[in-house]
């Protein structure tokens, strides 16, 4: 769940990131500007605009201070996660300039918005929220619980 704050509007940017081991050494075909022990490799990003939360017919707004659920899939990848390896995932509310600037208000048409219509405000990702990967004999049943 999501608790949106002086918005009524808001995009979610999720990101899957494979995290390399620390005393990871460097392959024979790794770039010499890279370096493996502690890379971050994006595996997996989505893009969801929240106003399409319930219907991606009928946008709505956020209520201000409602708390309110967005549940959204990530696209497959094929991808292994190795021994050693850890999984990221952040979270973000914009992906300034990969994708368009949301106003963070809600208007009909975003790419209409006015300059006035650009607002900050905040959103809080609650602790009851979740990623899941796989289906119910899937890799969620051997991840352990997260520290609330």
């Amino acid at each position: 769940s999501v608790i949106p704050l002086r918005i009524t509007d808001a995009d979610f940017i999720v990101k899957v990131i494979d995290v390399y081991p620390e005393d990871m050494k460097n392959e024979e075909h790794t770039p010499e500007h890279v370096t493996l022990a502690g890379y971050q490799q994006l595996v997996r990003a989505e893009t969801f605009r929240g106003r399409f939360r319930n219907d991606f017919s009928k946008p709505e707004p956020f209520k201000d201070g409602k708390k309110t659920s967005v549940n959204f899939p990530l696209q497959d990848v094929l991808h292994t996660f190795k021994k050693g390896h850890r999984v990221m995932i952040q979270i973000h509310s914009t992906w300034f300039p990969y994708i368009d600037r949301n106003p963070q208000k809600y208007v009909d048409n975003i790419f209409e918005a006015t300059e006035s219509d650009f607002t900050t405000g905040q959103v809080t990702i609650t602790g009851a929220s979740s990623v899941s990967v796989g289906d119910n004999n899937g890799i969620e049943m051997q991840l352990p619980k997260l520290k609330q």
